[in-house]
């Protein structure tokens, strides 16, 4: 399906603001860590997952692939701007320009966004990518009335700095919507590589930032939520994935099937921006 093209378009989103009079920042350590790993990452990452990312007649949430159609988390999206953020190959942002929407994708990686042009192309869809920080967005205050992730930004970057920066770019009534790995998972995880297991190996209080390869970020659920309250979020919905019982993912290794089926390893939050 050909992009439509709105007749009174309200912004346009998929053109990077001018940062006039706002320095450019230096970028904090775990950003350069987290892009310089998924610039080196990238090209494996998309061959290992692409059979299961790929699906632009059928975009799906998470490890376990829950197709968007069971769980209707972004609705009709058609003639809507759509900020995708932290896109990675930008798989979802194709399968919603099909659906309508005046799409872009933003990520931290360049190397990314090159399977992003790729995937686009060979879908022969239009769609803009945008290479920057998540933290500071290079578009206008309301430009978007949808902005949302599937392990994206809201995992690699600093939720104290995203959540607001959603606020700024989001209309009046716009939407919200990210998922992450749960705050359950994270207390599962040993150290190294052991998968999650049936036992709380760390404390619950103080989750914010964990090391591995890449830098991730994590709150309680008291935490997100008095987040989102102080810069003007309603909570609509936590979804927590269950995979069915004889899931297909490329993903095997996010955590055990038996795990995942007794608790959730991942939650989607919905919110809208109230005023």
């Amino acid at each position: 399906m050909a992009r439509p093209v709105s007749a009174t378009r309200r912004s346009a989103p998929d053109r990077p603001a001018s940062a006039a009079g706002r320095r450019a920042p230096v970028q904090p350590a775990y950003i350069r860590r987290n892009r310089a790993n998924w610039n080196r990452e990238a090209d494996d990452y998309q061959r290992e997952h692409g059979s299961q990312l790929n699906r632009f007649d059928r975009p799906a949430w998470g490890t376990w692939g829950i197709p968007e159609s069971e769980l209707d988390i972004l609705g009709d999206v058609a003639g809507r701007d759509v900020l995708e953020f932290g896109c990675g190959g930008g798989q979802w942002s194709i399968a919603l320009v099909r659906r309508g929407a005046r799409a872009v994708g933003l990520d931290l990686s360049s190397r990314q966004l090159a399977h992003a042009r790729r995937l686009a192309g060979e879908a022969s869809e239009r769609v803009p990518f945008v290479n920057a920080n998540a933290e500071r967005a290079p578009f206008s205050d309301a430009s978007f009335d949808v902005v949302f992730c599937d392990h994206g930004a809201m995992t690699f970057a600093d939720p104290y700095l995203t959540v607001p920066e959603v606020a700024r770019l989001l209309r009046p009534g716009g939407v919200f919507a990210f998922n992450i790995a749960s705050p359950l998972i994270w207390l599962c995880w040993g150290d190294g590589e052991e998968p999650p297991g049936p036992e709380l190996v760390r404390s619950y209080f103080g989750l914010r930032r964990e090391t591995w390869e890449t830098v991730e970020f994590q709150l309680p659920y008291g935490e997100w939520i008095r987040l989102f309250r102080s810069n003007g979020f309603e909570v609509l919905d936590l979804v927590e994935l269950r995979p069915p019982a004889r899931p297909r993912t490329t993903y095997p290794d996010f955590a055990p099937l038996d795990w995942a089926r007794r608790w959730p390893g991942e939650n989607i939050w919905k919110l809208r921006k109230l005023g």
